[in-house]
């Protein structure tokens, strides 16, 4: 199994779309890239942590591999917007790619290039390695399955299920 954690917004969204795709095997969202250990959601709604709302992916790359699972990543976020997707604002909601393997930094680095022939704007999603993820609280875990009508940037019929 290969894993990657990415930042796409509110991580519900970002979990219930990659929960969609065929090799995505486990998902977990929480919070990455941050100065403090262990912080709560309202920590990190206060815009002084410096995490990001994210969603850790394990994915079977026999299945898809990582150009393929960055190809959807790219489809439910505007890179181009800081610190905000849809009517979420904050540090929190930024975007960004956090690689594990370093071998990986290559591929997601091509990728954004390719992406950025679409936009005239500057991406200006992060890509950088892993530096700490802490699990959100369990009532965050899969909450679009659990909550259906929640709010999600993210247009539901990009959800493959």
């Amino acid at each position: 199994m290969k894993e990657i954690v990415l930042a796409g917004g509110c991580f519900w969204g970002v979990q219930a779309y990659f929960d969609t795709i065929d090799g995505v095997v486990e998902t977990k969202v929480g919070y990455a890239n941050g100065n403090k250990e262990n912080p709560t959601y309202e920590e990190v709604c206060t815009n002084t942590t410096g995490f990001a709302e994210a969603c850790h992916i394990k994915y079977d790359e026999n299945i898809i591999s990582l150009e393929d699972l960055l190809r959807n990543y790219w489809k439910i976020i505007n890179p181009t917007l800081k610190d905000r997707q849809g009517n979420d604002i904050g540090t929190q909601y930024r975007t960004g790619i956090y690689y594990i393997d370093s071998d990986d930094a290559d591929i997601i680095i091509k990728s954004r290039d390719e992406e950025q022939k679409k936009y005239d704007k500057q991406i200006v999603t992060e890509i950088e390695p892993l530096k700490n993820f802490y699990d959100a609280e369990e009532y965050h875990q899969k909450y679009l399955e659990k909550n259906p009508n929640g709010y999600c940037h993210i247009p539901r019929e990009l959800f493959k299920k």
